[in-house]
């Protein structure tokens, strides 16, 4: 017979700085949790990962995917499911490029926009609470902006592989 095991502990943040990703994880998704249960609770249907998206459209008259990506810092394939889902739930609608024949401009449909204008006083209080928490946590955009730095001076892939080597 097996001895019973003791109550789960954090496993994430008992291993330090080798669970970095896991950590920063489940912040993001305790976050768009957050936000998931305030969009739901003032009745609009809207994702949080749709939110930088929505925010450059409604700047720009319209963008494309590689602008998008390169803008959000996140992977074309990132910034094609979004669009797909935005598309699907009639927020963004695309047209070929007037240049470039291969490429589609997204842009905010009219009931994009007006989602986007209802959303404005939510968005407000999020960034707010964002400052609120950053200045909380001592500035932790800044510790992520190093930690960026760092990853974009030798990737985690490149400093596993030279341990390996």
């Amino acid at each position: 017979m097996t001895e019973p095991l003791d109550p789960p502990s954090d496993f994430s943040k008992g291993s330090g700085a080798a669970a970095i990703g896991a950590r920063l994880r489940r912040l993001s998704e305790r976050i768009d949790r957050d936000a998931a249960r305030l969009y739901q609770e003032s009745g609009e249907a809207f994702e949080q990962r749709w939110y930088g998206v929505v925010q450059l459209l409604s700047r720009q008259d319209a963008l494309s995917v590689g602008d998008l990506s390169a803008a959000l810092g996140v992977s074309h394939a990132s910034i094609s499911q979004i669009r797909d889902g935005l598309a699907k739930a009639g927020l963004i609608a695309w047209e070929v490029d007037a240049k470039n024949a291969r490429l589609r401009r997204l842009r905010l449909t009219p009931k994009g926009r007006d989602l986007a204008a209802r959303l404005a006083p939510l968005w407000a209080a999020l960034n707010a609470a964002a400052i609120e928490l950053n200045d909380e946590a001592a500035d932790a955009l800044a510790a992520i902006e190093r930690l960026e730095a760092a990853l974009a001076g030798t990737s985690l892939y490149d400093r596993v592989r030279a341990r390996l080597d």
